[in-house]
């Protein structure tokens, strides 16, 4: 007698996944804290986002009226809404407790510190940001960063080849 009625789990569960990453973030700023908040969506944009069809790697998060708002995001037009659908550029907020908003934000405006999306991802399908804190780094210390990295990368070959 087999098994009968049980389904395998399936790899990739499309209610939680990444859609996009900020990678220019890394290279660009030093982040010195993360925190994960949702984000306030209209219809047709959860529609272009599950199409992959959205760019974080411009933006950043402000505070303003006590609360925190995502600006410079592009989240293509999806050509099935037509008159319904949304402003591509326009500012969304952030859904934060009072008390992360008061840690998180306020750190970031008083000590010049930019708020900054890393990624954007689905969770049960919700769409969330993960935000980061992050100092702006110098072009020496990019520089510094790439010979690190890339030493570390040369380490890491070294080893995989002297092991093989």
């Amino acid at each position: 007698m087999g098994k009968k009625g049980k389904k395998k789990a399936s790899k990739e569960d499309p209610n939680s996944r990444t859609i996009c990453q900020n990678r220019k973030a890394r290279h660009n700023y030093e982040i010195l804290e993360t925190l994960d908040c949702g984000i306030v969506l209209a219809g047709s944009e959860v529609k272009s986002i599950r199409a992959n069809k959205v760019s974080i790697e411009e933006g950043f998060a402000r505070m303003q009226n006590d609360e925190v708002w995502l600006f410079n995001v592009d989240i293509a037009l999806y050509p099935q809404a037509n008159t319904m659908n949304h402003q591509t550029r326009r500012p969304r907020k952030l859904l934060m407790k009072k008390a992360e908003i008061r840690k998180f934000a306020e750190r970031s405006e008083n000590s010049s510190l930019t708020l900054v999306p890393l990624t954007m991802y689905f969770t049960r399908g919700l769409v969330k940001v993960k935000l980061g804190i992050a100092k702006g780094r110098k072009l020496h210390d990019k520089r510094e960063k790439l010979k690190k990295d890339s030493a570390r990368m040369d380490i890491q070959r070294a080893m995989r080849a002297r092991n093989n």
